[in-house]
């Protein structure tokens, strides 16, 4: 049975007032006989029962014999009842149980789990979305995953508030999806592995605390948040590359990478990482010289990084450009998607589109589209730099147009037709002659014709422009 009381009044009664420690004594002594009673009526009961009945016996003890003073009786100092600033709030002046078995921090929302435990609410919770269903404590098969108020504790954690002078954590009602939750055990975890990194005891101590760090900043959202709140720990991520025994070390060099790709998913994070000096210069190098896995995961990084528009252009102006039109060439698999990705979110910043066709972009797109070849992406690319009109005279000098009306002809997908008859229209408005090519495979096999009926709205009125645009030279031929 789920109880209000448990892992959360211990300890408190020298922080209540005398009315509050009266009323939780009445309460306590109601919940004890209850469970006396239990314990005495079943036969089979449960040591998870004996356990509540000595913790209730405890906390009552404590509100009935602390009173003002301290465990002895004697009087407190009025300097120990006065509040010490938010800097000396530390984990060992919040009462132990009025901290959450989780977090280690004070409960702004105590809730009792099923096997009566007592939690913060966003804590317990997140341990429930993520597939539990024991108790964290107890690890008692829990038989519902109902959380109850706790009124009592929430009452006491008040008061001691109160008593201390502290601000009570207003409730996170809309908790930062993309910071997660972070415990006292996860900083202390992090400063130790900043530790490690930057007075390491050996190397070998370095590179384990930096694969430590690449894979914790992978599963928890919550580290990726606390190295944006430190601010020198991406500086010191960064220099470890740099040491002289580690410098040619490809492992070093990937962890650190993905490390930053990593703490980049965080949106908070992008500038941060944006504006360190290091951090984007050391992903560009990474990215000419690193093994496959980490050009991909570097071109990721630059990937997320370029979410940014202020990012956008410095990833631009810094020479990323043609390290990933290489790789988007030359790599594997995933490591031309992640480049392709990375060259169509910078080109979305006009600066960058002159970069991308002077680093050779059109050539690649251009064959890994007739390759069937990352279509999709080369399509998204082509499209975005036709507005760009030496883009456009090179993609018609360079056999660009049978390549997009084959994509007409034989694609089944919407949206790369979509993207070549857009390509085709900003040809068809400049270029005669490849007005009268599109024209005349018009006339073959209606392909045009069909996107005005059945394509998206973009493709209809890109269609409908080329269509009208080719009757109208045909009218002007023939009145000549």
């Amino acid at each position: 049975m789920a109880l209000p009381f448990l892992n959360g009044v211990v300890g408190t009664a020298a922080m209540a007032k005398p009315g509050v420690s009266a009323a939780a004594a009445g309460e306590l002594k109601n919940e004890l006989q209850r469970l006396v009673r239990e314990i005495a009526e079943e036969d089979d009961g449960q040591i998870g029962t004996y356990e509540e009945a000595a913790r209730v016996l405890a906390a009552l003890k404590q509100v009935t014999f602390a009173g003002s003073g301290g465990s002895n009786g004697t009087p407190r100092s009025p300097l120990a009842n006065q509040w010490r600033t938010d800097e000396r709030m530390d984990s060992a002046s919040v009462p132990e149980h009025f901290r959450c078995p989780i977090s280690s921090e004070l409960m702004k929302d105590p809730v009792v789990l099923a096997s009566g435990q007592t939690y913060d609410r966003p804590f317990i919770q997140e341990w429930l979305n993520s597939g539990n269903r024991t108790c964290p404590q107890s690890h008692q098969i829990l038989p519902n995953t109902i959380l109850t108020p706790n009124h009592l504790v929430h009452r006491m954690i008040s008061q001691w508030c109160i008593e201390h002078d502290v601000s009570l954590p207003p409730l996170d009602n809309e908790q930062d999806e993309d910071k997660g939750l972070i415990t006292v055990t996860e900083k202390n975890v992090l400063d130790g592995l900043l530790q490690k990194i930057c007075s390491p005891s050996s190397v070998m101590e370095q590179k384990r605390a930096l694969s430590e760090l690449r894979l914790l900043t992978k599963c928890k959202r919550s580290f990726r948040a606390l190295i944006g709140e430190n601010d020198d720990a991406i500086s010191q991520l960064l220099a470890v590359p740099s040491i002289p025994e580690l410098s040619a070390d490809p492992k070093v060099q990937e962890d650190a990478v993905t490390t930053i790709l990593n703490i980049s998913i965080n949106e908070t994070n992008k500038k941060i990482v944006g504006d360190n000096p290091q951090a984007i210069p050391f992903l560009i190098d990474a990215l000419k010289a690193g093994r496959i896995e980490t050009c991909s995961n570097s071109a990721a990084a630059l990937f997320s990084l370029s979410a940014l528009d202020s990012n956008k252009l410095k990833i631009g102006e810094l020479g990323a450009m043609k390290p990933l039109i290489e790789l988007l060439e030359q790599g594997s698999s995933s490591a031309r998607k992640d480049a392709g990705s990375a060259v169509f979110s910078l080109c979305l910043a006009h600066e960058n589109r002159a970069r991308a066709v002077s680093g050779g972009v059109l050539g690649v797109v251009l064959k890994a589209i007739t390759d069937r070849s990352l279509v999709n992406e080369s399509l998204a690319i082509l499209a975005l730099l036709s507005s760009n009109q030496e883009a456009i005279e090179e993609i018609a000098e360079t056999g660009g147009v049978p390549c997009l009306l084959s994509i007409i002809r034989e694609s089944s997908c919407a949206r790369n037709k979509e993207n070549a008859v857009a390509v085709l229209y900003s040809i068809c408005m400049y270029d005669r002659k490849r007005l009268r090519e599109v024209g005349e495979e018009e006339d073959s096999n209606g392909i045009i014709s069909q996107l005005v009926q059945n394509g998206t709205s973009r493709a209809r009125r890109k269609a409908a422009g080329i269509l009208d645009k080719w009757k109208r030279t045909l009218r002007l031929h023939y009145s000549c």
